[in-house]
């Protein structure tokens, strides 16, 4: 039977286009292949995608005894997070209003699980 869990990444400091180029790397693959990928991804998001994805296979690992070769990305997506309005000092005493933003992470996995062992019933007379 097929167990899911899902981990969410708030308010992560980068923009929602950014992480979303990595994210898609990610997508529809093994838990495994995207380790791998994004630890050889040279980009600052990858770090957080890693994260959010490392959370959600912890989370289906401790509600079930799941087998960790068989989990699975089903969802992932990014969506934008609050921004912050920040002024950059300008010529002439003017400020120039620039947004610093921010993403949301939604990773959901999925995994079998492990095949249980049925014990032999051992009566000897």
């Amino acid at each position: 039977m097929a167990k899911t869990a899902v981990a969410y990444s708030k308010g992560v400091q980068q923009a929602p286009r950014k992480v979303s180029v990595v994210a898609a790397l990610v997508r529809d693959r093994s838990v495994e292949d995207a380790r791998v990928i994004l630890q050889h991804t040279p980009r600052r998001t990858a770090l957080a995608v890693l994260k959010t994805i490392e959370s959600a296979t912890a989370n289906l690992l401790n509600s079930a005894s799941i087998d960790t070769k068989t989990i699975n990305i089903v969802r992932i997506v990014v969506s934008a997070g609050p921004r912050a309005r920040r002024y950059m000092p300008a010529s002439r005493g003017r400020a120039l209003p620039f947004e610093k933003k921010s993403s949301n992470i939604l990773v959901e996995v999925i995994g079998q699980e492990k095949a249980k062992k049925v014990e032999a019933n051992k009566e000897t007379k």
